[in-house]
């Protein structure tokens, strides 16, 4: 396949949802497993809406399921940020700064 792996391609393909990107950046930052609930709740964002988008990263490596609980009669995830290529890691970081940019902006004209 032109381009790079299929694995890397999807993690380019993936990295194209805003969402994944801030669940990406999230995990990184904290550098500790975390389930799509702490998260949910951390982004402000409906659970099955991160549950979703942290599968899509696990599909493509980007993200790997490090355990498990039972809770209640269902089970909790927990994720780790495994995303390391360097492109990967600089979009997360560009796409970042953009929004930062366009928040001052936004707080300079209001």
């Amino acid at each position: 396949m032109a381009g790079g792996t299929p694995k890397e391609n999807d993690t380019f393909n993936a990295l194209g949802h805003p969402l994944r990107r801030e669940i990406l950046r999230t995990m990184l930052a904290s550098a500790a497993e975390i389930s799509p609930r702490e998260l949910s709740g951390k982004l402000d964002e409906p659970l099955s809406a991160l549950s979703y988008h942290v599968r899509v990263l696990a599909e493509c490596d980007a993200v790997e399921l490090v355990r498990t609980r039972q809770i209640r009669g269902s089970t909790q995830h927990f994720y780790r940020a495994v995303v390391k290529e360097p492109w990967a890691l600089a979009a997360l970081e560009a796409s970042h700064a953009r929004r930062r940019r366009r928040r001052r902006q936004g707080e300079e004209k209001g």
